[in-house]
């Protein structure tokens, strides 16, 4: 008959026997059906340790999300990319010049 040794539990005091936890209490409560509100209505539920949970912006209201998003050209900073790489027009007024000759043209 060959006896196992008994295997080490980590975290837990081994007292005559009984095993004794370090710490009692000390997660936070669960609440799994925790509410997010975004503007006075609430948008979703989920699991938090809180009970409920005020946002200003989530995935439903968000211009990224929505398509609403805007990109905005400071400083002409596009147009300088494509004159510095040759990709478009080197002179917005020529360029303005040409539609209107074109346009006089038909």
């Amino acid at each position: 008959m060959v006896l196992k040794k008994p295997e080490k539990l980590h975290n837990f005091l081994n007292v005559k026997g009984i095993l004794i936890m370090p710490k009692s209490d000390i997660h936070p409560k669960w609440y799994p059906d925790a509410k997010v509100i975004c503007n006075g209505e609430v948008v979703m539920t989920t699991g938090s340790t809180q009970p409920e949970l005020h946002v200003d912006v989530w995935s439903g209201n968000h211009p990224f999300f929505t398509g609403t998003q805007k990109i905005l050209d400071t400083e002409g900073r596009v147009d300088r990319f494509m004159k510095k790489y040759g990709m478009g027009p080197t002179n917005s007024a020529t360029s303005k010049e040409q539609k209107e000759a074109k346009d006089s043209n038909k």
